[in-house]
């Protein structure tokens, strides 16, 4: 392995940042560690003094951190800005709830300066921003009686974050506030959303949902890497053979796992974020830096399973435990996500990319499908030709192509 140059600029770009490192994610994770915990690394860590301390805090917002228990036993940590920089309440604030999508956390929405981070510009704007953390995060790391080395604390896929963390979560915001609010999710926090819908959960406790690169379908995914790895989960190797819970792309036997995709013909590693979520268009280098430093996030190896799944079979389902389905469903098939049972009356924004490799056209189109009969002055689609899957979060332009339109659609509600 050669040597990795740590030393960079802050706008240095996430592909040249990739260029100074041979051997995909194995190199990769060396010179993470090595350019982020050695000499020049940012600080303090959200890890040791909490989101709130370590990114919210010092641009001059008030913030607070909550926990929440999940039926299930998980502690979530969220946090909260009850109001602008300026510090004027003024009037009653909407609550909204931000949730981050796979592998992330919720410095998602976090990594831009105040006037280009979502969670900055809403609490700037008006509302009184709740930002989500599921199971697994760093701020929702621990449980009431299982430990993270546990191979229990692991066995839950997505399923469980639409019973368990997103009931939770939308509670205590409910609960804190008393009122109902608006929901915002990327990627994952679509998905969640959606299948939490269509099973009539929450719905009672919202104002709207606003959904960033809206997940339902993956069949048309075109990243060849999430592609690959979609294909190769068909047999549960990382949780059967090698007996992987965690899913930690930081950790060795995930990255040596990520490693092996990585030699595959025709799938490039050396820029990863492009790899996984398509040709962003509008990222910068600091938000790139902070975003390597304090993502990716683990989550379990049954919930990637079941994405893989996802894409798969063509359809939104419970998890496939195979054999064992008739023991856990009574039926030899999970029981599918019915989407047409969304309430037709919840107001729903739909904003998705043209570069998205994740979040695909088709299958947005798919879903859409089955809204066809919401009513017509409660969907609104927000279609950007130009971005992939990370600018919605991450992009400079967000703001100005995104938000304000998103905004004015949680006004009107």
């Amino acid at each position: 392995m050669q040597n990795c140059q740590y030393q960079f600029s802050a706008t240095m770009a996430l592909h040249s940042f990739f260029s100074y490192c041979s051997l995909p994610f194995i190199s990769f994770f060396f010179c993470f560690f090595f350019f982020f915990h050695g000499e020049g690394a940012f600080s303090p860590s959200p890890e040791e003094v909490g989101i709130c301390e370590a990114v919210v805090r010092p641009y001059g917002y008030k913030c607070q951190e909550f926990e929440v228990t999940t039926e299930d036993g998980y502690i979530l940590g969220m946090q909260r800005i009850p109001v602008g920089r300026n510090g004027v309440i003024g009037g009653t604030r909407q609550p909204v709830l931000l949730q981050h999508g796979v592998l992330m956390d919720g410095m998602a929405w976090l990594l831009n300066s105040p006037e280009q981070s979502l969670a900055f510009v809403l609490a700037d704007n008006g509302f009184d921003v709740w930002i989500g953390n599921i199971r697994g995060t760093r701020s929702s790391y621990r449980h009431v009686s299982l430990k993270p080395s546990d191979r229990a604390y692991w066995a839950w896929s997505w399923d469980e974050l639409v019973v368990n963390d997103l009931p939770a979560m939308i509670d205590l915001v409910s609960k804190q506030t008393k009122q109902k609010l608006h929901y915002v999710g990327h990627s994952l926090g679509t998905l969640i959303a959606l299948a939490s819908f269509s099973e009539g959960r929450v719905v009672d406790k919202l104002r709207s949902a606003a959904l960033l690169c809206p997940i339902a379908y993956l069949d048309h995914m075109k990243t060849k890497l999430g592609i690959l790895a979609a294909k190769l989960f068909v047999g549960e190797i990382l949780s059967n053979l090698l007996g992987l819970a965690e899913f930690n792309p930081k950790g060795l036997e995930a990255s040596k796992w990520l490693n092996k995709l990585c030699s595959y013909p025709d799938v490039n590693c050396y820029d990863l974020l492009t790899a996984f979520t398509g040709n962003n268009c509008c990222l910068n280098g600091s938000t790139v830096q902070l975003f390597l430093e304090y993502e990716p996030q683990p989550t379990s190896t049954k919930n990637m399973v079941h994405l893989a799944q996802t894409f798969r079979d063509g359809v939104l389902t419970k998890y496939n435990y195979g054999a064992n389905n008739i023991q856990i469903y009574g039926q030899s098939t999970p029981p599918i996500y019915n989407l047409s049972n969304i309430p037709n009356s919840l107001p729903l924004y739909l904003s998705y990319g043209g570069r998205d490799s994740l979040s695909d056209t088709e299958d947005v189109e798919h879903l859409l499908q089955d809204l066809k009969l919401h009513d017509t002055d409660k969907l609104v689609l927000h279609f950007v030709q130009n971005y992939a899957h990370v600018d919605f979060i991450m992009g400079v332009s967000a703001k100005q192509v995104v938000y304000d339109s998103m905004m004015a659609f949680l006004r009107q509600q």
